[in-house]
Protein backbone atom coordinates (compact mmCIF):
# COMPACT_ATOMS: atom_id res chain seq x y z
CA UNK A 1 0.00 0.00 0.00
CA UNK A 2 2.88 2.23 0.70
CA UNK A 3 4.26 2.09 -2.53
CA UNK A 4 1.23 3.02 -4.68
CA UNK A 5 -0.12 5.96 -2.70
CA UNK A 6 3.90 7.23 -2.36
CA UNK A 7 4.40 8.62 -5.79
CA UNK A 8 0.40 9.52 -6.42
CA UNK A 9 1.06 12.07 -3.19
CA UNK A 10 4.46 12.90 -4.52
CA UNK A 11 3.90 13.98 -8.21
CA UNK A 12 1.64 16.24 -7.62
CA UNK A 13 3.51 17.65 -5.27
CA UNK A 14 6.31 18.39 -7.82
CA UNK A 15 3.79 19.73 -10.20
CA UNK A 16 2.92 22.27 -7.58
CA UNK A 17 6.56 23.12 -7.01
CA UNK A 18 7.40 23.63 -10.63
CA UNK A 19 4.58 25.47 -11.22
CA UNK A 20 5.63 28.81 -10.42
CA UNK A 21 8.66 28.40 -12.68
CA UNK A 22 7.26 27.30 -15.64
CA UNK A 23 4.94 29.41 -15.68
CA UNK A 24 7.57 32.34 -15.07
CA UNK A 25 9.70 30.75 -17.95
CA UNK A 26 6.49 30.86 -20.40
CA UNK A 27 5.74 34.53 -19.46
CA UNK A 28 9.71 35.34 -20.16
CA UNK A 29 9.29 34.00 -23.11
CA UNK A 30 6.45 35.81 -24.16
CA UNK A 31 7.87 38.87 -22.62
CA UNK A 32 10.76 38.72 -24.49
CA UNK A 33 9.14 38.31 -28.08
CA UNK A 34 7.94 42.00 -27.65
CA UNK A 35 10.52 43.85 -29.10
CA UNK A 36 8.50 47.15 -28.38
CA UNK A 37 8.56 46.20 -24.31
CA UNK A 38 12.97 45.92 -24.56
CA UNK A 39 13.02 49.00 -26.69
CA UNK A 40 10.52 51.39 -24.18
CA UNK A 41 12.37 50.13 -21.51
CA UNK A 42 15.77 49.37 -22.27
CA UNK A 43 16.69 50.64 -25.47
CA UNK A 44 14.98 54.21 -25.73
CA UNK A 45 15.91 54.91 -21.76
CA UNK A 46 19.65 55.05 -22.60
CA UNK A 47 19.63 56.49 -25.95
CA UNK A 48 18.01 59.25 -25.00
CA UNK A 49 20.59 59.72 -22.22
CA UNK A 50 23.53 59.43 -24.65
CA UNK A 51 21.81 61.82 -27.13
CA UNK A 52 21.07 64.47 -24.81
CA UNK A 53 24.44 64.30 -22.83
CA UNK A 54 26.09 64.94 -25.50
CA UNK A 55 24.00 66.91 -27.59
CA UNK A 56 22.00 69.46 -25.47
CA UNK A 57 23.77 72.37 -24.35
CA UNK A 58 24.65 72.62 -20.73
CA UNK A 59 23.89 69.30 -19.78
CA UNK A 60 28.12 68.04 -19.17
CA UNK A 61 28.72 72.26 -17.67
CA UNK A 62 28.63 72.65 -13.54
CA UNK A 63 25.64 73.88 -12.69
CA UNK A 64 25.53 75.60 -9.32
CA UNK A 65 22.55 74.80 -8.45
CA UNK A 66 23.25 71.37 -7.90
CA UNK A 67 26.26 72.20 -5.87
CA UNK A 68 28.72 72.39 -9.16
CA UNK A 69 27.26 68.75 -10.55
CA UNK A 70 26.54 68.12 -14.29
CA UNK A 71 23.33 67.08 -15.20
CA UNK A 72 24.70 63.69 -16.87
CA UNK A 73 26.32 62.78 -13.43
CA UNK A 74 23.08 61.97 -11.29
CA UNK A 75 19.81 64.33 -13.46
CA UNK A 76 19.88 62.87 -16.32
CA UNK A 77 20.82 59.13 -15.63
CA UNK A 78 17.99 58.97 -13.24
CA UNK A 79 15.19 60.59 -14.89
CA UNK A 80 15.56 57.98 -17.63
CA UNK A 81 15.55 54.85 -14.51
CA UNK A 82 12.53 57.00 -13.27
CA UNK A 83 11.09 56.80 -16.91
CA UNK A 84 12.47 53.02 -17.95
CA UNK A 85 10.22 52.03 -14.29
CA UNK A 86 7.16 54.08 -15.39
CA UNK A 87 7.05 52.52 -18.40
CA UNK A 88 7.08 49.42 -17.13
CA UNK A 89 5.00 49.95 -13.92
CA UNK A 90 2.43 51.89 -15.62
CA UNK A 91 2.15 50.90 -19.59
CA UNK A 92 3.59 47.31 -19.63
CA UNK A 93 1.70 45.81 -16.48
CA UNK A 94 -1.80 47.24 -16.83
CA UNK A 95 -1.93 46.49 -20.79
CA UNK A 96 -0.70 42.27 -19.84
CA UNK A 97 -2.90 41.68 -17.08
CA UNK A 98 -6.08 43.74 -18.27
CA UNK A 99 -5.24 41.75 -21.92
CA UNK A 100 -5.42 38.29 -20.14
CA UNK A 101 -8.70 39.40 -18.16
CA UNK A 102 -10.19 40.30 -21.39
CA UNK A 103 -9.12 36.94 -22.85
CA UNK A 104 -10.15 34.78 -19.66
CA UNK A 105 -6.66 33.29 -18.77
CA UNK A 106 -6.91 34.61 -15.45
CA UNK A 107 -10.41 33.28 -15.08
CA UNK A 108 -9.28 30.28 -16.67
CA UNK A 109 -6.51 29.76 -14.22
CA UNK A 110 -8.30 30.04 -10.84
CA UNK A 111 -10.01 26.35 -11.91
CA UNK A 112 -6.09 24.97 -12.19
CA UNK A 113 -3.48 24.15 -9.36
CA UNK A 114 -1.79 27.56 -10.42
CA UNK A 115 -3.57 30.28 -8.60
CA UNK A 116 -4.41 33.35 -11.21
CA UNK A 117 -2.50 35.81 -8.18
CA UNK A 118 0.84 34.14 -9.16
CA UNK A 119 0.14 35.76 -13.09
CA UNK A 120 0.51 39.44 -11.22
CA UNK A 121 3.59 38.34 -9.21
CA UNK A 122 5.21 36.72 -12.03
CA UNK A 123 4.79 39.63 -14.04
CA UNK A 124 5.98 41.78 -11.50
CA UNK A 125 9.33 40.42 -11.09
CA UNK A 126 10.19 40.04 -14.85
CA UNK A 127 9.15 44.10 -14.98
CA UNK A 128 11.37 44.78 -11.81
CA UNK A 129 14.03 42.61 -13.17
CA UNK A 130 13.88 44.51 -16.39
CA UNK A 131 14.07 47.99 -14.73
CA UNK A 132 16.94 46.75 -12.41
CA UNK A 133 18.90 45.64 -15.74
CA UNK A 134 18.04 49.45 -17.55
CA UNK A 135 19.58 50.67 -14.26
CA UNK A 136 22.72 49.04 -14.17
CA UNK A 137 22.69 49.42 -17.64
CA UNK A 138 22.13 53.19 -17.65
CA UNK A 139 24.83 53.73 -14.44
CA UNK A 140 27.21 51.80 -16.99
CA UNK A 141 26.70 53.92 -19.30
CA UNK A 142 26.94 57.38 -17.94
CA UNK A 143 30.13 56.21 -16.24
CA UNK A 144 31.43 54.81 -19.37
CA UNK A 145 29.97 58.17 -22.20
CA UNK A 146 30.38 61.04 -19.30
CA UNK A 147 33.26 59.75 -17.25
CA UNK A 148 30.51 60.13 -14.71
CA UNK A 149 31.12 58.69 -11.44
CA UNK A 150 28.41 55.56 -10.23
CA UNK A 151 26.46 55.55 -7.32
CA UNK A 152 28.79 56.91 -4.63
CA UNK A 153 26.15 55.62 -1.90
CA UNK A 154 25.50 52.29 -3.43
CA UNK A 155 23.12 51.01 -0.37
CA UNK A 156 21.00 53.89 -0.09
CA UNK A 157 20.83 53.60 -3.76
CA UNK A 158 19.72 50.44 -3.74
CA UNK A 159 17.15 50.88 -0.95
CA UNK A 160 15.67 53.86 -2.59
CA UNK A 161 15.28 52.01 -6.53
CA UNK A 162 13.29 49.36 -4.34
CA UNK A 163 11.56 51.36 -2.24
CA UNK A 164 10.72 53.36 -5.17
CA UNK A 165 9.90 50.55 -7.57
CA UNK A 166 7.44 49.02 -5.25
CA UNK A 167 5.07 52.34 -4.80
CA UNK A 168 5.29 52.72 -8.49
CA UNK A 169 4.16 49.46 -9.33
CA UNK A 170 1.79 49.39 -6.68
CA UNK A 171 0.15 52.03 -8.29
CA UNK A 172 0.68 50.17 -11.78
CA UNK A 173 -1.57 47.43 -10.28
CA UNK A 174 -4.24 50.02 -9.11
CA UNK A 175 -4.31 50.96 -12.90
CA UNK A 176 -4.86 47.55 -13.67
CA UNK A 177 -7.35 47.21 -10.85
CA UNK A 178 -9.93 49.89 -12.59
CA UNK A 179 -8.85 50.11 -16.06
CA UNK A 180 -12.19 48.72 -18.47
CA UNK A 181 -10.13 46.73 -20.65
CA UNK A 182 -6.23 46.41 -22.40
CA UNK A 183 -6.98 49.32 -25.22
CA UNK A 184 -7.79 51.81 -22.52
CA UNK A 185 -4.27 50.90 -20.14
CA UNK A 186 -1.89 52.80 -22.64
CA UNK A 187 -3.73 55.73 -21.95
CA UNK A 188 -4.39 55.34 -18.63
CA UNK A 189 -1.10 54.69 -18.39
CA UNK A 190 0.08 57.95 -20.34
CA UNK A 191 -2.25 59.99 -18.12
CA UNK A 192 -1.03 59.21 -15.18
CA UNK A 193 3.03 58.66 -16.21
CA UNK A 194 3.42 62.05 -17.66
CA UNK A 195 2.86 64.21 -14.96
CA UNK A 196 4.31 62.23 -12.35
CA UNK A 197 7.81 62.55 -14.77
CA UNK A 198 7.43 66.36 -14.49
CA UNK A 199 6.83 66.47 -11.05
CA UNK A 200 10.20 64.22 -11.14
CA UNK A 201 12.55 66.67 -12.81
CA UNK A 202 12.42 65.39 -16.21
CA UNK A 203 12.19 68.83 -18.13
CA UNK A 204 12.26 71.42 -15.53
CA UNK A 205 15.22 69.47 -12.74
CA UNK A 206 13.82 70.20 -9.38
CA UNK A 207 16.04 72.62 -8.32
CA UNK A 208 14.94 75.11 -10.99
CA UNK A 209 11.03 74.54 -9.77
CA UNK A 210 9.12 77.10 -7.93
CA UNK A 211 8.66 76.61 -4.18
CA UNK A 212 4.84 75.15 -4.78
CA UNK A 213 5.66 73.14 -7.87
CA UNK A 214 8.69 71.51 -5.67
CA UNK A 215 6.06 70.88 -2.75
CA UNK A 216 4.03 69.05 -5.09
CA UNK A 217 7.08 67.18 -6.39
CA UNK A 218 8.16 65.86 -2.70
CA UNK A 219 4.72 64.31 -2.18
CA UNK A 220 4.69 62.70 -5.76
CA UNK A 221 5.84 59.16 -6.04
CA UNK A 222 8.02 60.75 -9.02
CA UNK A 223 9.22 63.31 -7.32
CA UNK A 224 9.93 61.36 -4.15
CA UNK A 225 11.84 58.47 -6.08
CA UNK A 226 14.17 60.78 -8.05
CA UNK A 227 15.27 62.70 -5.23
CA UNK A 228 16.04 60.02 -3.08
CA UNK A 229 18.25 58.29 -6.21
CA UNK A 230 19.73 61.14 -6.90
CA UNK A 231 20.86 62.16 -3.17
CA UNK A 232 22.31 58.41 -3.04
CA UNK A 233 24.21 58.63 -5.88
CA UNK A 234 25.60 61.89 -4.56
CA UNK A 235 26.99 59.49 -1.99
CA UNK A 236 23.74 61.24 0.87
CA UNK A 237 21.84 59.73 2.88
CA UNK A 238 17.79 60.04 0.77
CA UNK A 239 15.83 62.22 2.96
CA UNK A 240 13.05 60.73 5.59
CA UNK A 241 10.46 62.86 3.48
CA UNK A 242 10.92 60.84 0.47
CA UNK A 243 11.58 57.19 1.81
CA UNK A 244 7.99 57.87 3.40
CA UNK A 245 6.08 59.36 0.53
CA UNK A 246 7.30 56.25 -1.35
CA UNK A 247 5.88 53.88 1.53
CA UNK A 248 2.75 55.66 1.66
CA UNK A 249 2.25 55.62 -1.81
CA UNK A 250 2.84 51.56 -1.68
CA UNK A 251 0.30 51.31 1.13
CA UNK A 252 -2.48 53.10 -0.12
CA UNK A 253 -2.14 52.20 -3.32
CA UNK A 254 -1.43 48.34 -3.34
CA UNK A 255 -4.58 48.27 -0.56
CA UNK A 256 -6.59 49.85 -2.98
CA UNK A 257 -5.10 47.22 -6.48
CA UNK A 258 -6.32 44.20 -3.67
CA UNK A 259 -9.62 45.67 -3.02
CA UNK A 260 -10.60 46.37 -6.19
CA UNK A 261 -8.83 43.94 -8.75
CA UNK A 262 -11.18 41.92 -10.65
CA UNK A 263 -9.83 38.38 -12.19
CA UNK A 264 -12.96 38.12 -14.82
Amino acid sequence: MTSTTGPAVTRPARRRTSAPLRLTVAEARLYLREPAVLFFTIILPLGLALVLGNFLPGMREPDPLMNGQRAVDTQLPVMMITLAAMTSAFTIVPGVLALYRERGVLRRMSVTPVPPALVLAVQLLLNVTISLLATLLMIAAVVLAFDSRPPAAPLWFAVSFLAGVVALFAIGLLLAAVVPGSRAAGGAGSVVMFPLLFLAGMWIPREHMPDGLRVASDISPGGAFGQALRDAWAGAAPQPLHLAVLLGWTLVAGLLAARLFRWE
